[in-house]
């Protein structure tokens, strides 16, 4: 999902719409949980497993003892509970980030190659937080990116936000984030990936800006150092970044240390390969 700010009125409009274009299928104008029906109906041949196997949308099987991922290796099929958004948005993810979704399946694989979905380590921590609560951002200045990196939430988002929304695109990756982001609450936090990009992408049409990421998310998802620790994620406060939330259009809602915390300072860019 991408979520572009240009003030706050209009912000919070585009919000809801760009959730409900994003978490439910556009062609049926509501809110309500797509079925697996319509959600299958959107695949096509970029939608296959880390396996390669072409992936399916199925419920849960009570006698299937195979974990979720292993399952989605060996067959393909995806368990999806009908009328569960969670479920819902982590297919919506596959549909919109086939790349990025096949390498972290294949990825988990690779950690886990007998199904062994309780065999944890850092490599299947860093796969499990970027696919629960991952947020892809573009970013076309290099200064920008460093005050992200630094915890420098204020001056990122009040002090430079002009720049913010006119250089920066945050692209929802993760199924528990989306889920998150309809009823959001204060200290709502994503795991970032920051890529540099050149600025003309950013101006792309939605579709392509996130092709584009999910390429170069999966990318980065084949890097040795990817997954070697989970510092590579940068925690970002969503609720921070313009247009996000009503009450970030006045300097003082970024004083609220609750929200906007200093840390270690993150890995920052990553490749754009």
């Amino acid at each position: 999902m991408l979520l572009r700010r240009r003030n706050a009125g209009a912000a919070a409009r585009r919000r809801v719409a760009g959730l409900e274009a994003r978490l439910s299928l556009s062609a049926t104008g509501t809110a309500e949980v797509p079925t697996l029906a319509a959600l299958n109906a959107r695949l096509d041949a970029r939608h296959v497993a880390g396996s390669g196997k072409p992936i399916r949308f199925v419920p849960p099987q009570p006698d299937d003892a195979a974990g979720y991922e292993a399952r989605a290796w060996r067959t393909g099929e995806i368990v999806t509970r009908p009328g569960n958004w969670h479920d819902a948005d982590n297919a919506l993810a596959w549909i919109d980030w086939p790349q990025t979704k096949r390498e972290v399946n294949r990825q988990h694989h690779l950690h886990a190659p007998h199904g062994e979905e309780s065999r944890r380590g850092t490599a299947r921590d860093v796969l499990t937080l970027f696919d629960e609560d991952g947020l892809v951002v573009a970013c076309a200045e290099p200064s920008l990116a460093e005050l992200l990196a630094g915890f420098r939430w204020k001056e990122l988002f009040w002090t430079q936000r002009a720049d913010v929304m006119e250089k920066m695109r945050f692209h929802v990756f993760g199924h528990a984030l989306a889920g998150k982001l309809r009823a959001p609450f204060r200290g709502l936090t994503a795991k970032a990936l920051v890529f540099s990009v050149d600025a003309a992408e950013l101006h792309l049409p939605a579709g392509g800006q996130v092709a584009a990421m999910d390429a170069r998310a999966a990318a980065w998802l084949r890097q040795p150092a990817a997954l070697s620790s989970t510092r590579v994620l940068a925690p970002l406060p969503v609720l921070g970044i313009p247009g996000w939330h009503p009450d970030n259009a006045r300097a003082e809602y970024y004083d609220d240390a609750g929200q906007f915390r200093p840390g270690r300072r993150s890995r920052g860019v990553h490749s754009t390969a």
